[in-house]
């Protein structure tokens, strides 16, 4: 077995193990199940005109290549963006280095685990897709091939994009931050929504190719997660196209692909003396920072030697808390981001107070997703006597940071008398900081409210109300979001799921 193939398979093996790979899975048997959705229903992936395919073989392998094609480039771009990280964390990236493998032989092997990780969910969801044919009862005569077509040409070389720019964001420096995290939900909307065009390039994600496979009528085609006002008429899908023409763009997109995953060999040295130097002088100064910010901290904080794990310096301890959290919360963050917060505030004056508030709160997205998710001040937080009012108060700094970043839109609101306005307002600033405290506490890593919370931000200002944690559809005539009560329960509930967690750990020290 060549290195390459050894390295590439050890890797895939490696992430199968974990649970979390199981959660993958499961995802993706949604995925599946939202695809191919039952006849009756309102929320449709794929709308040509107002009509669907017969649940066949190749029309259920072609919405659910295309949800794969969709979807999987956004949620497995998070998924997938450790393999690098990961051999930091564990120290095989410097026995690699020590080896006769060279960088562009790792990278390939990264970009073919990827690949198989994000293909291993599209496989899952092509049996997921097959069940449902049969359950759904529109046709039970089985094609595999009919089925597997389009995962070959619309949902693989989506994928091996997807593959190729996690690895190509791990390995670049000002990418492989949570600003790459962020910035990747825009890169994916503006191929979501370009790729979609029949004149884009290489023919995007592959839809302008089944315009000739729709019905006449079809004067529109819509591609996404939407909600129809009845449910879509039926027609015989005639199946996918395969011209030369269209078997070459799909061929160069997944060229493409594989040169973007080897690119990085021009600047990445994997882990070589010099960037294992580099490594530990950015451990020593984070190790500088944590100290920096143990000797910042307020005197609840400070234990002394002697005294029992539990004893603290008595005070007013719950306004320096909650100080201590906000300067940790805040830390660090540089001039550009408190720049781009009043350029966003003063261009909100421009728009309702929803949308307003939407522009207000997608950006504090790096900061929030630090809640929860503290490990250099954990020693030292985990002798305060007391976790509730700790993770209280970790809480409330998120929640004036939405305050504040959405404090124009409240003015402006409680100015005209918007009362479900303001209810809706407090109700989201509440639930935005309990996710990432939830989701922090829980994984302990920062990229999961970097990719949960951008995500559901989108689905929001694309107008799926049911999902509007802030208010921020509700000047535009949609129906109604969720109450705020409901919202603000929920956000009880994500702060109890963190405090449990925390509770539990701090009872086994």
């Amino acid at each position: 077995m060549s290195a390459f193939t050894a390295l590439a398979m050890a890797d895939f093996r490696e992430r199968v193990r974990r649970p979390a790979y199981l959660v993958m899975l499961i995802s993706a048997v949604c995925l599946g199940w939202l695809a191919v959705p039952p006849a009756s229903t309102r929320w449709v992936v794929l709308d040509a005109g107002g009509a669907r395919g017969l649940y066949t073989s190749g029309y259920v392998g072609l919405v659910t290549a295309l949800t794969s094609a969709l979807w999987l480039t956004l949620v497995g771009f998070y998924l997938v963006r450790d393999a690098v990280a990961r051999d930091v964390r564990t120290g095989v990236g410097q026995l690699l280095a020590a080896g006769p493998l060279r960088t562009p032989v790792y990278l390939a092997g990264k970009f073919v685990s990827n690949l198989l990780v994000l293909g291993s969910m599209a496989g899952t969801m092509a049996v997921t897709a097959l069940v449902l044919q049969l359950l759904r009862g529109e046709s039970r005569a089985v094609d595999p091939l009919a089925l597997l077509t389009p995962f070959v040409f619309l949902a693989v070389p989506m994928l091996a994009v997807t593959a190729a720019a996690a690895l190509l964001f791990e390995t670049t420096p000002v990418l492989r931050s949570g600003f790459g995290n962020v910035l990747w939900l825009f890169v994916w909307m503006a191929g979501a929504i370009g790729g979609q065009s029949a004149s884009a390039p290489l023919g995007g994600i592959g839809v302008g190719q089944l315009a000739g496979t729709m019905p006449a009528t079809a004067d529109t085609f819509g591609l996404g997660l939407m909600y129809v006002d009845r449910p879509l008429r039926t027609f015989e899908w005639p199946g996918l196209p395969l011209d030369a023409g269209f078997v070459a763009e799909r061929a160069a997109v997944t060229l493409i692909a594989v040169a973007v995953a080897l690119l990085p060999a021009l600047w990445f040295h994997r882990f070589d003396t010099a960037a294992a130097t580099a490594a530990g002088i950015a451990s020593t100064a984070g190790s500088a920072a944590a100290r920096a910010a143990a000797r910042s901290l307020p005197e609840p904080y400070t234990v002394y030697k002697g005294l029992p794990r539990t004893a603290a310096v008595a005070g007013p301890a719950t306004g320096r808390l909650l100080a201590a959290e906000v300067r940790i919360l805040l830390r660090g963050a540089p001039w550009w981001w408190w720049a781009g917060a009043a350029l966003l505030g003063l261009a909100g004056l421009a728009a309702p107070p929803g949308p307003a508030l939407a522009l207000g709160w997608i950006w504090p997205v790096l900061l929030w997703s630090r809640l929860g998710t503290g490990r250099d001040a954990a020693a030292i937080l985990a002798a305060y006597p007391a976790p509730r009012r700790r993770l209280l108060a970790e809480w409330a700094a998120g929640v004036l940071l939405a305050a504040a970043t959405g404090a124009l839109p409240a003015v402006r609101m409680l100015a005209t008398g918007d009362g479900p306005g303001l209810a809706a307002w407090a109700a989201g600033a509440l639930f935005v900081p309990a996710l990432a405290l939830a989701l922090g506490t829980l994984t302990g890593a920062q990229r999961t409210f970097q990719a949960v919370y951008p995500a559901l931000w989108y689905l929001v200002i694309n107008d799926v109300a049911a999902l509007d944690y802030m208010g921020a559809l509700r000047s535009a005539g949609h129906p109604a979001g969720p109450p705020a009560p409901l919202v603000a329960a929920v956000a009880l509930a994500l702060f109890a799921v963190a405090f449990g967690v925390v509770r539990l750990r701090h009872a086994r020290r």
